[in-house]
């Protein structure tokens, strides 16, 4: 056909029109042509778009380039970083970003002596219940703020264990860690690490570590890079749950956070540090080889 003859073998030489009077056709129904029958290349190129924009939405709008290029292949596509970075622009979407987190949750006026930092930043764990990594958060709400505690297991980030709070008493942190406890009876010797709060350095808090055999660790006096890991989970939450959002009661807020936590973080979302899998896909994975 010469249409598809102009398409293949002529565009790039010629201009379309000397391509169209070269084989006597008309420059518009070649047009008509295209947009009738697009080539493989624009096809493919469209089937990318469309999924980029699926990967995205049913990321909450979260991801970038890096995982919706990793995600392509499950729907049987592939495209480098850069190809999936301009479809993004050129679609208008976009990765949500971090706002730089500030901790402020810490009350470390307290008479309670703290305990050595024994990760000394080093949050590296080859396996489960090695390293458990614990903070306070708050998600503001028109009732005032809610208070969000959480112990993630440094080796597969994963929460293992929450509590939400009105108030900034020290049963936040006990709750947290009892659950993390109950859900994964870890072995003596397991290091607790926080920071200097009043929540951690009570006697309740380490009357609990010691019961369960496990060795508290904190951080420097108002070094938030000390426990590097959490702060960075906190600042996901905030950008992927809080941010934009306004929650009117605090049950509004703890049912979207227990969503976030147990359902899209624990079981879906991707995580590029752990091989673009969930905390839960990589426990399972790594646990069976």
């Amino acid at each position: 056909m010469k249409y598809a003859f102009i398409r293949d073998e002529l565009v790039g030489r010629c201009t379309t029109r000397m391509a169209c009077r070269l084989l006597e056709v008309s420059p518009s129904g070649y047009y008509q042509f295209l947009q009738a029958l697009p080539a493989p290349r624009k096809e493919r190129r469209l089937a990318i778009e469309r999924a980029v924009v699926r990967i995205h939405t049913e990321s909450r709008r979260i991801y970038g380039s890096p995982k919706i290029t990793h995600e392509l292949p499950k729907l049987g596509l592939a495209a480098h970083r850069n190809t999936v970075s301009r479809i993004m622009q050129e679609c208008g979407i976009r990765a949500k970003y971090v706002r730089k987190y500030r901790p402020t949750t810490t009350q470390s006026a307290h008479a309670h002596a703290p305990s050595p930092d024994l990760l000394e930043r080093d949050f590296t764990a080859d396996g489960p219940n090695k390293k458990w990594l614990c903070d306070i958060t708050y998600i503001p709400t028109d009732e005032g703020f809610l208070y969000l505690a959480g112990v993630m297991d440094a080796w597969s980030r994963s929460i293992v264990g929450w509590s939400m709070s009105n108030t900034l008493h020290a049963t936040i942190t006990t709750d947290a860690l009892m659950m993390a406890v109950k859900r994964r009876s870890p072995p003596i010797g397991l290091v607790h690490h926080s920071d200097r709060g009043v929540q951690y350095a009570c006697h309740a808090c380490r009357e609990l570590l010691e019961e369960h055999g496990m060795a508290q660790s904190m951080s420097r006096a108002g070094n938030c890079y000390d426990n590097a890991m959490m702060e960075s989970l906190w600042a996901t939450l905030k950008k992927e749950l809080v941010h934009g959002q306004r929650f009117r009661t605090h049950d509004e807020a703890r049912s979207a956070i227990f969503e976030w936590i147990e359902v899209w973080y624990q079981r879906i979302r991707i995580h590029g540090s752990l091989g673009y899998v969930s905390p839960e896909a990589f426990e399972a994975t790594e646990r069976v080889g």
